[in-house]
């Protein structure tokens, strides 16, 4: 075994996907509340106004954990739960719900990983501008300090953005996401004042919890080309630029990519990349598929392309390549120097109730195993990966495409809520305790066996 016995195993959600109780207790409208109000930007016309009822019914979840076996949980939280308007009066019914969520994972010995941005931006503050506004490194650096005050004395583990390479690209370059702008200027200004936020936000975390661990969590898939002609090799290498350097690289080094330089050079300030270039305790890492790139006629010169036939897909059409999640971990690895967390890894599948009243997702179980074992290769070859947080822990609000994609492990039915653990939880659950078995043979921990 390669796993080192303090190697937390968890799983990740985001506050937005899951929470539901969208005007309840003075939460206000984060940009994708608003988003999803034009028809036909979502499978079926989805909202997350209920999502999976997490406010309500996080005791359950937090039970449906501790039956698992993890011994840790990432969660996001709602920044317009907390603050409304982005910025001014906090909302104290929201903050309680964080203390109460927070109180229960503790209870179920469970180690909370707060994520302080998943995507839900309030909408106050996009009327402001947005990423698009410097002055949103300020704001956000607030909310942190609200974050780290309240909660500083439970949690210990921060991360400052889910992501940051997604909700910029699609949300500012693409249209593709909230709040559905396409513009190449917005979308540089909104990777420097992100960039400029993390390292704001770093500093307060510092200051304000004693003993805390920070890092930041980055989506990193190799870029290949398409094809073997030159225009696709080039396309390749602009989309990982920003794909997976835009922001681990000036938060890391104080300099973007080559590629990106000219771009965002008009929105960098004296001092900017000192700022940015904070001390973090670890990198976090969401990895699901590589990227097959062909030329585009985007911004970026590059398009999203179909693997080649002989690359085995997922349900919903993602490559399935575990040799590169390995060779990704051992980049990191060499690159950064820092212990890795894997803070989201997993698939979808087309999962169905049998008339047992079970789902049998073996295609997630497979996806699983392959991939686990990449992680266990990596780790044997050197890279200091710490932790694996399967993605996700609930069916949840799947962004653009709805309820349409079943990422859990636990299945979770639109009508009544009810939550069903998933043979592939099961499958966890097994594979969890036998690690903890090897490492601890009387089963103190084993709690998926009490």
């Amino acid at each position: 075994m390669t796993i080192r016995p303090t190697f937390l195993w968890g799983a990740s959600t985001s506050a937005f996907q899951i929470e539901g109780a969208a005007h309840l207790d003075g939460r206000a409208d984060s940009i994708w509340d608003v988003y999803l109000r034009a028809p036909g930007r979502v499978s079926h016309n989805d909202t997350a106004e209920t999502a999976c009822d997490h406010y309500h019914r996080y005791a359950a979840d937090v039970a449906l954990m501790r039956d698992l076996g993890l011994n840790a949980y990432r969660f996001s939280v709602a920044w317009p739960r907390l603050l409304p308007q982005g910025r001014g009066a906090a909302n104290e019914a929201g903050l309680a719900f964080y203390d109460r969520l927070i109180d229960a994972l503790l209870a179920a010995e469970i180690e909370p990983w707060l994520c302080l941005y998943h995507w839900d931006l309030p909408q106050a503050l996009e009327a402001l501008g947005g990423w698009q506004n410097r002055d949103i490194a300020g704001w956000f650096a607030d909310y942190a300090a609200l974050v780290a005050r309240r909660y500083g004395d439970r949690v210990k583990r921060f991360a400052t953005f889910n992501e940051p390479c997604v909700f910029t690209l699609f949300g500012y370059g693409l249209g593709w996401h909230a709040p559905g702008i396409a513009d190449r200027a917005a979308l540089h200004k909104a990777i420097h004042h992100v960039n400029l936020g993390h390292g704001r936000a770093v500093d307060v975390l510092r200051r304000d919890v004693a003993g805390a661990s920070i890092g930041a969590i980055h989506n990193r898939q190799p870029c290949y080309p398409a094809s073997d002609s030159a225009e696709d090799a080039a396309a390749a290498l602009r989309l990982a630029a920003y794909w997976n350097d835009a922001f681990p690289f000036p938060q890391a080094f104080a300099c973007y990519p080559p590629e990106l330089q000219e771009a965002v050079a008009p929105y960098i300030a004296a001092g900017d990349m000192a700022q940015i270039a904070r001390p973090v305790d670890w990198f976090g890492l969401n990895h699901y598929s590589p990227h097959y790139v062909k030329a585009g006629s985007n911004l970026m010169g590059a398009s999203f392309g179909p693997p080649p036939a002989e690359v085995p897909r997922s349900a919903i059409g993602w490559p399935v390549v575990p040799e590169a999640f390995r060779d990704t971990l051992l980049d990191i690895h060499s690159r950064f120097r820092l212990p890795i967390y894997v803070l989201e890894n997993g698939t979808a599948a087309n999962d169905i109730v049998d008339a047992s009243g079970s789902i049998q997702d073996d295609g997630r179980i497979g996806y699983l195993k392959a991939y686990t074992t990449a992680m266990e290769q990596a780790i044997a070859a050197g890279a200091d990966v710490r932790g694996y947080f399967v993605w996700s822990l609930l069916d949840n609000f799947e962004w653009g495409a709805g309820y349409s994609q079943r990422f859990g492990i636990v299945y979770v039915d639109r009508a009544t809520q009810r939550r069903i653990p998933k043979a592939s939880a099961r499958w966890y659950s097994n594979m969890i305790a036998a690690h903890r078995a090897s490492d601890d043979p009387a089963g103190r921990h084993n709690r998926a066996e009490e």
